[in-house]
């Protein structure tokens, strides 16, 4: 394949993609959702958020209190502030000040 053959594959695959996430905007005032399906549609952003999060807070990083990777202790206090306060501004905001300053006491 030659170089203007790969662009031109990338602008319609852009295209493709941009086509269909623009068709589910704009149909949704036509589009009736059940409500089952509009209930379950809610999870949908938590559980992309935890899939994503998951897996950073399961790896060890090297860095430790003792036994407890550091990551770890911060999710945790993070899932505390989300779970009290149910703010993600603050959930984000304590889970990094926790890792921050724990990495910077430890590292």
């Amino acid at each position: 394949m030659s170089r203007p053959e790969i662009w031109w594959l990338i602008v319609a695959m852009a295209l493709l993609t941009f086509a269909l996430r623009a068709s589910f905007l704009l149909a949704a005032e036509r589009l009736r959702l059940p409500p089952l399906l509009r209930r379950a549609l809610t999870y949908v952003p938590p559980a992309v958020l935890a899939a994503i999060v998951a897996p950073a807070l399961a790896q060890p990083s090297g860095t430790a209190l003792g036994p407890v990777d550091v990551r770890l202790v911060a999710g945790l206090v993070a899932g505390l502030v989300a779970w009290r306060t149910r703010a993600i501004v603050a959930t984000f905001a304590v889970g990094m000040l926790v890792l921050w300053g724990l990495t910077w006491l430890v590292g």
